[in-house]
């Protein structure tokens, strides 16, 4: 009796050493970063597709587009509703990441929302309802990529209490919040995108932070009948 006691606990601990093992060989397999540390987030990424520097391929659980996902960022999931997919029809959901310089944090975050049966005769009101909302004013810039048109329109936002400036020129201040409107040249599809920083401190210059978003918006690609892939 004494030696199967003494014989049970070598067996557990050898148990768990070999479960251990598996695990880290099963983690050594993803990106050591910070979208893959996230059991979550990595369920939307494709770790074997980098396609760009700080980007990883992301699949929409509705399978209608894809997109580059920038490294850093984890999606929230502390709750249902942060977020939210209906079938094809409908998808939501808000990325973030913290990033810290000496005692400051500054908060970032990705909002995206999609959806389908858009009214094309309707895109220039919700482009232009979507950007006043945000800006006070809508003076959104175009730009085309084959598959989508791509509105967005970017400023410094700031609030002193209850109230809310908005400073739309660059020059002035560089841009805190960026907002887009994409939308499907070939469907009813389209995608709302807003990207956020609340923070004391603004590292990126104008350029370096337009670059980046470009090359997100761009990478935006809707489904086709024989390729969902993310790609410019």
């Amino acid at each position: 009796m004494k030696k199967r006691t003494k014989t049970l606990p070598a067996i557990i601990t050898g148990v768990a050493i070999l479960i251990g093992g598996i695990w880290l060989i099963n983690e050594s397999r993803y990106p050591n970063v910070p979208a893959f540390n996230d059991h979550f987030t990595r369920k939307f990424l494709n770790k074997d597709k980098k396609v760009d520097d700080g980007f990883y391929e992301f699949k929409s659980k509705t399978g209608q587009y894809a997109m580059w996902f920038p490294e850093e960022y984890q999606l929230i999931h502390e709750n249902d509703e942060d977020y939210v997919v209906s079938g094809k029809m409908y998808e939501r959901w808000v990325a973030a990441y913290t990033k810290e310089h000496k005692k400051e944090h500054q908060i970032n975050s990705i909002s995206l929302k999609f959806s389908e049966g858009r009214d094309p005769g309707d895109e220039s009101f919700s482009v232009e309802s979507l950007m006043k909302n945000r800006f006070n004013v809508s003076e959104p810039k175009v730009i085309e990529t084959s598959n989508t048109r791509i509105y967005y329109q970017s400023a410094y936002i700031y609030f002193k209490g209850p109230e809310k400036h908005v400073i739309n020129d660059s020059k002035e201040h560089v841009s805190n919040t960026y907002v887009a409107y994409v939308a499907d040249k070939e469907s009813t599809n389209v995608i709302q995108l807003s990207m956020d920083q609340v923070g004391d401190f603004i590292e990126d210059s104008n350029l370096e932070k337009n670059t980046w978003v470009l090359n997100m918006l761009k990478s935006i690609h809707f489904k086709e009948e024989n390729n969902g892939d993310a790609r410019r």
